[in-house]
């Protein structure tokens, strides 16, 4: 169950997030509520501690700590002045429309700016939310102070969090998640012709969850680990594993169709084998495969502590055995190539183990000659390892309106200023709702067709919160520890699922409202209804505003990142050649990092086109086509640079200098869609000709044997050249004859 929980909720960040938060509201509550202050007071102590909890997003403790203490001064000026200006309504709207612009804009400064401007944002809300007044304002410091101080409680006492903690659990949760993968694979094997699908569907899930635990382990390496070598081994043997996986069901999918799997079948949703082929139920080779998978989702899932006996080691004996040919069982070639498969997975869990919890391993006495000579690989893999001390020129920002920071602030004060000129006719008390949803459409968004999802999401959650709000209200009526409990349990749920779904975050938020209406002793249905209209025009002002200042059209957002995207893609193929053919391919992990997370962020912009509400049927195909063809290119580009970082220390890879010109066409073709994309005046032409294998004589890598790293070098290039040209047709680059390359 423990790993369950930490292969849904990686690094526990959104158990972790949420717990804090409810712990410094509750604890805050307690303080308050000792101290007989009123209900209003009881709730604006609530709502400052939330704010204070979620808003630092640091990762240092010591940075956080500066943050937190910051945020005081900011909270009590923000207060302050919320209270003051609210007499004057010109002067107000102006002051909050000002604050707004400043909140957005000090995004630039990192994550202290984001947390100050949304401290500062959170708190002048509050004093509207309230109905502070100048008497109240001194009881009012001392909420937030008592609030303030429970934040920091929870934070670093009740539920402290260190970055190398975070990646320790992090960790957990990508061999959880592998293991959860392995189950798949194994699920595959059995699968029949009407269940395929459904496999071949959750196969895609398993792989994209532990691609996108990878990214968050290589995103906290830095504040994670001490060491920059120990966090270059981990980052290598975390994408040696994910590799080694991801192979493993492309062979799997491979022997369970007639023909040889494409990649794009594991990267496209919707795409199904051609002909699934029916394995013998009762067949030996079968039965041995079953076996072997659960073995190896074992070995990864138990602890350097349990892995040891006699037992675990001839099970590790025998899969590594697969790597050197060992035990094949006498099967068609497609099975023999997933027991191979095999083989590498396991080297890649061994290599993960000693990387994550070093020398504890078991005895090694019981170790055979094939793994004897997985770990002298590995031994002398990390050996080899250096920390590349160069380091790119930096691009200049742009400045002025173009710096994204000032386009969005620009562009959420114009949505503020119309959001306050529709509120207000509608409700001269609660027109905040508008600004708040126009505020909120804007965090983490970058294009036009971004802002118009996630105010869909918005009012789609609001609504159903307000049905939900309506039956609480009715539920809890004025027991007032009952429906706090309530809001701290919608609270938690709000933070929980806030990654995984708007809608159920701003369901939370809504219904969770009505309470708090309730404690006010405002509630009504007409307020709840209310708070529909008003959060439809916030979300509409956004829209709007975004629209027709300074606008980011999405295909424009996302051309840019498709052409940051193939410039990685192009970094990599071009420095893990280069390492193979002789030459110095730079730092390939990093290289490959960089082109995953320009990769995560395309993904990400292309949501509006691909979300179903999107009214172009065959630009959403298009995109989703674009997008798997991009991840099958990145699964090979990553492929090679882990090839070529075992070319130091692997006997049996040796450099071939005319891999360079094989791959001339490739990196031509990447520059060619690129131009294009980036202008599409561009008259360039991608290059068609025959096959990369072709253009190298046989065994000119060495022995021409399907499994051996070395040859698999050219079936790489080959599918990340058909991939790339693949790339062509959808974004409307034309073909032309192969020049001649030396």
């Amino acid at each position: 169950m423990w790993d369950r929980l930490a292969a849904s909720d990686p690094g526990l960040l959104r158990l972790a997030a949420g717990l804090r938060t409810v712990a410094a509201i509750a604890l805050a509550l307690a303080v308050l509520a000792a101290l007989r202050v009123p209900v209003p007071q009881l709730v604006a102590g609530s709502m400052t501690a939330m704010a204070a909890t979620f808003a630092i997003r640091e990762k240092q403790r010591g940075q956080q700590a500066v943050t937190l203490a910051l945020g005081l001064p900011v909270a009590l000026a923000s207060v302050s002045l919320g209270t003051l200006l609210n007499r004057w309504v010109v002067v107000g709207d102006v002051f909050f429309v000002v604050l707004i612009f400043c909140a957005v804009y000090s995004r630039r400064f990192g994550d202290r700016g984001t947390a100050l401007g949304l401290i500062g944002f959170q708190i002048y809300f509050l004093s509207l939310f309230v109905h502070a007044t100048t008497s109240t304002l001194p009881a009012l410091y001392g909420v937030i102070c008592v609030a303030f101080a429970c934040s920091a409680f929870a934070r670093f006492v009740l539920l402290p969090g260190t970055p190398a903690g975070t990646l320790d659990r992090l960790r957990r949760a990508f061999r959880a998640r592998l293991a959860q993968l392995l189950a798949v694979q194994a699920e595959l094997l059995d699968a029949g012709p009407d269940e395929t699908e459904k496999v071949l569907e959750e196969l895609r899930t398993g792989t994209a969850r532990l691609h996108e635990t990878a990214l968050m382990i290589q995103g906290r390496l830095e504040d994670g680990t001490s060491d920059p070598a120990v966090a270059r081994l981990l980052q290598r043997r975390i994408a040696d594993a994910e590799i080694a996986a991801e192979r493993l069901g492309l062979l799997l999918l491979t022997a369970r169709s007639a023909e040889r799997t494409d990649t794009l079948t594991l990267h496209l949703p919707g795409a199904t084998l051609s002909s699934v082929g029916e394995l013998p139920e009762r067949d030996e080779a079968t039965a041995t495969l079953h076996r072997d998978l659960r073995a190896l989702r074992l070995l990864m899932l138990r602890p350097a502590g349990e892995a040891s006996g006699a037992g675990l080691a001839q099970v590790r004996n025998r899969l590594l055995g697969y790597r050197e040919e060992e035990n094949l069982p006498d099967a068609s070639p497609a099975v023999q190539d997933v027991f191979r498969g095999l083989g590498e997975t396991a080297r890649a869990s061994l290599g993960l183990r000693m990387a994550l919890e070093g020398p504890r391993d078991e005895d090694q006495s019981d170790d055979s000659p094939a793994t004897a000579r997985s770990r002298e690989e590995l031994d002398a893999e990390d050996a080899a390892i250096e920390i590349s001390e160069e380091s790119e020129p930096e691009e200049p920002e742009p400045t002025g309106l173009k710096r994204p920071t000032t386009r969005a602030a620009v562009q959420v004060a114009v949505g503020s200023s119309l959001a306050i000129a529709g509120g207000e006719p509608l409700s001269g008390q609660r027109w905040y709702w508008a600004v708040l949803t126009c505020w909120i459409v804007f965090i983490n968004t970058a294009s036009t067709g971004e802002i118009l999802v996630k105010g869909y999401r918005r009012l789609l959650g609001t609504v159903l919160g307000v049905v939900a709000g309506i039956g609480l209200a009715g539920l809890v009526g004025h027991h007032t520890w009952t429906a706090f409990g309530l809001v701290l349990l919608f609270i938690f749920a709000m933070f929980y699922t806030a990654p995984l779904s708007y809608t159920l975050m701003s369901f939370f938020v809504t219904a969770m409202l009505g309470l708090l209406y309730t404690l006010l002793n405002t509630y009504s249905t007409a307020v709840l209804v209310l708070r529909v209209e008003e959060t439809a025009l916030g979300a509409a002002c956004g829209v709007i505003a975004a629209a027709l200042v300074l606008p980011v059209r999405t295909d424009r957002r996302t051309n840019e990142l498709l052409v940051a995207v193939l410039d990685r893609l192009a970094d990599v193929t071009r420095g893990a050649v280069d390492q193979l053919s002789g030459g110095s391919g730079g730092d390939l992990v990093e290289q490959a990092r960089e082109l995953d997370q320009a990769l995560a962020d395309l993904r990400a912009a292309t949501q509006p086109l691909t979300h179903p509400i999107a009214p172009q049927r065959s630009r959403r195909d298009t995109a989703r086509y674009v997008v798997a063809l991009l991840e099958t290119c990145a699964y090979h580009g990553r492929s090679l640079a882990a090839t070529a970082e075992l070319l130091p220390t692997h006997p049996s890879i040796a450099a071939d200098p005319r891999l360079r010109g094989a791959c001339g066409r490739i990196l031509h073709n990447i520059e060619v869609i690129a131009a294009r994309v980036a202008d599409p005046r561009s008259t360039a032409e991608i290059e068609t000709g025959p096959s990369i294998a072709s253009m190298l004589e046989p065994g000119t890598l060495g022995t021409p044997r399907y499994g051996r790293v070395t040859d698999r070098v050219l079936r790489h290039l080959q599918r990340l050249d058909e991939a790339v040209s693949g790339l062509a047709r959808p974004l409307g680059v034309p073909g032309g004859p192969t020049q001649p390359r030396k």
